[in-house]
């Protein structure tokens, strides 16, 4: 954990090299301003945890400063600093949200209680934010529902990677299969639970832009930036930065990634200080990223980082048994979401879905349930309102689990293109699966699509 920060701005030179000196002595690191302006533009570039603020100043009233403040740092705790009598001033910074206020000359018991109390009211209100956020996690996400040997194992092994103090976790598995809800669970069940959980899907958006959202920057660091902003990595300081679809991050963002999990340090744009944090970094992919580092389309000393811990996550194919229980599970979701009383499968729907070869995994079975709960009116969801077909296909087609239909009497040629394109659609232009259900490497079905001229932009 990161020494705790004061910002100290008082223009009596004495005074400030006292207080320096103190609370260095007690432990935090200290910066001092003698002026307003030189107190805000101090507070843009070390984002302190706390502000001793002296009433008056040679450029401004301690008041004044202290709303001007309150635009961009409206958490900051701040305390502030007075000559002993003066009344008036404290009820106004106390009305414009100062914490407290000492007076002069310092009590240093005094002193150290505030600045004690301060910081840990400012970290009880990050806490509580946490908290709150942790409700909204458990409200959507619920529990990880699995009884299979697999699960059963799996679920151990994250509970001791949870509860152990590794600070780099990777989880890997097809598009579907719950990484987003393994990563929450990962840090519910660590001892940074009360922290901040945030995730960031590296694919879906711009290099130069992802970087500003991981790291933050400083105010004037490009043409935009009005204002500093903090970025994921510090704001999930003591908690957990959840990074999904790892596979999507520019080689360059990658190098910067790694220094950071090597020093738990970083810059933000445009900033010159290296920040400290202490946090948990939960990477996710269903791309192989030994292979892309092979193809050095992924870093390797990068990959190498990220794999120290790695947790594999089951196809819903690979674990059968829990797929009854799952629709069970999202039954009861979707009736309290659509006020129904749905009470479970017909016996056809539920051998439907034990036959069903579930491309999409986890998220596949919850949209389905989603759907037929929509349409259904009766007690039990019957086959004919969920998604998935297996069996009586239409005269002269044949039809298997993963999905693809050809028609009898048809080409080589055109049954090849009919399956191809067929995969790739019901893969959702995910690659890497639909050459899975083709039984064939994606580097082949790139070049089939790319012959057959139906490379639309897919998903990588």
């Amino acid at each position: 954990m990161q020494k705790k920060r004061i910002l100290v701005i008082d223009d009596e030179r004495l005074v400030l090299w006292s207080l320096v000196q103190k609370m260095t002595r007690w432990g935090y690191e200290v910066v001092e301003a003698e002026s307003g302006a030189a107190g805000l533009r101090a507070l843009t570039e070390e984002s302190p945890d706390l502000l001793l603020l002296d009433m008056k100043l040679p450029d401004a009233k301690g008041t004044d400063v202290l709303e001007n403040l309150r635009k961009n740092w409206p958490e900051l705790p701040v305390v502030m600093i007075t000559a002993f009598g003066v009344i008036e001033d404290v009820v106004t910074a106390m009305r414009r949200g100062a914490y407290d206020f000492i007076t002069k000359p310092i009590d240093d018991a005094k002193l150290r209680s505030t600045v004690v109390h301060a910081l840990e009211a400012a970290a009880l209100k990050k806490k509580i934010a946490a908290y709150r956020e942790i409700e909204k996690t458990k409200h959507i996400s619920g529990p990880i529902i699995g009884e299979t040997p697999v699960m059963r194992q799996l679920l151990d092994v994250v509970k001791k990677l949870a509860e152990s103090e590794t600070s780099i976790i990777l989880l890997q598995g097809e598009s579907g299969t719950g990484k987003d809800l393994f990563a929450q669970t990962l840090h519910l069940w660590s001892r940074r639970s009360e922290a901040p959980f945030l995730a960031i899907n590296c694919s879906a958006i711009p290099a130069n832009l992802l970087e500003s959202e991981l790291f933050g920057y400083e105010k004037g660091a490009f043409t935009d930036a009005k204002q500093q902003k903090r970025g994921l990595v510090e704001l999930a300081d003591e908690g957990t930065l959840f990074l999904d679809e790892i596979s999507g991050l520019d080689l360059s963002l990658q190098a910067k990634l790694l220094r950071f999990l090597e020093t738990n340090t970083f810059k933000r744009v445009g900033g010159l200080r290296d920040i400290e944090v202490d946090l948990r970094v939960v990477a996710a992919t269903n791309q192989d990223l030994e292979t892309l580092s092979r193809q050095d389309k992924f870093r390797k000393d990068f990959f190498y980082r990220l794999n120290v811990c790695p947790i594999h996550l089951p196809t819903l194919a690979e674990r059968k048994d829990d797929i009854l229980p799952l629709a069970r599970h999202f039954i009861v979701q979707y009736n309290q979401k659509f006020n129904k009383a749905i009470q479970g499968l017909e016996p056809e729907a539920e051998k439907l879905f034990l036959q069903y070869g579930w491309p999409g995994n986890v998220r596949e079975l919850r949209n389905a349930i989603e759907r037929a709960m929509i349409f259904e009116e009766s007690p039990l969801i019957s086959p004919r309102h969920v998604p998935i077909r297996l069996s009586n296909p239409p005269p002269g087609e044949t039809r298997t689990a993963s999905g693809p239909v050809v028609p009898e009497g048809m080409s080589l040629p055109e049954a090849e293109k009919r399956m191809v394109i067929q995969a790739f659609e019901k893969a959702g232009g995910n690659k890497s699966l639909a050459a899975r259900m083709l039984g064939i490497s994606r580097d082949t079905l790139r070049y089939r699509l790319s012959k057959l001229n139906e490379e639309p932009g897919p998903k990588s």
